[in-house]
């Protein structure tokens, strides 16, 4: 049964009393905070280069953000969205924006490869089992983001 199938946790959720995005949940390591949001990696991410970002306070819609943090939402992806392309050399940039799982305002960045396992289809985070970094390839990546991000504040 999804989340929705069940009304008070859905709403546990939406109210953000029960959000784990605000609670922070275990293993909550920012590579760095933007303007509104965190920027978030991760070892079993999809792809290499994968991040993602959520607003820092507790909003489920992008319609629920008054216009300068719209705005500033906005600025942050972009921002995230130049730095990991100039990082990876990806060829294409990919972004989601969901919640289904978890209502709390967050978009996913793919970058996109020649020949990546989802070329020419949409991406399925959950079909990636193996492990995308090798041994401290993913601690050079989030500090090469982090001196990237800072050159372009």
């Amino acid at each position: 049964m999804s989340r929705w199938g069940n009304p008070r946790l859905w709403e546990r959720l939406v109210s953000g009393e029960e959000c784990p995005i605000c609670e922070k949940a275990q293993g909550w390591d920012p590579v760095t905070e933007l303007e509104v949001s965190s920027v978030m990696t991760s070892e079993d991410g999809p792809m290499r280069g994968y991040c993602w970002l959520p607003l820092r306070r507790h909003a489920v819609e992008l319609h629920d953000l008054e216009p300068g943090e719209a705005a500033a939402y906005m600025r942050d992806l972009v921002r995230v969205s130049r730095a990991v392309q100039r990082i990876t050399r990806a060829v294409k940039m990919n972004y989601e924006i969901h919640g289904n799982t978890v209502p709390h305002l967050h978009a996913h960045v793919f970058p996109r490869y020649r020949g990546d396992r989802f070329e020419n289809g949409p991406i399925d985070p959950r079909a990636v089992t193996e492990a995308v970094y090798g041994a401290g390839e993913l601690e050079r990546f989030r500090a090469e983001l982090r001196k990237e991000l800072t050159s372009q504040a």
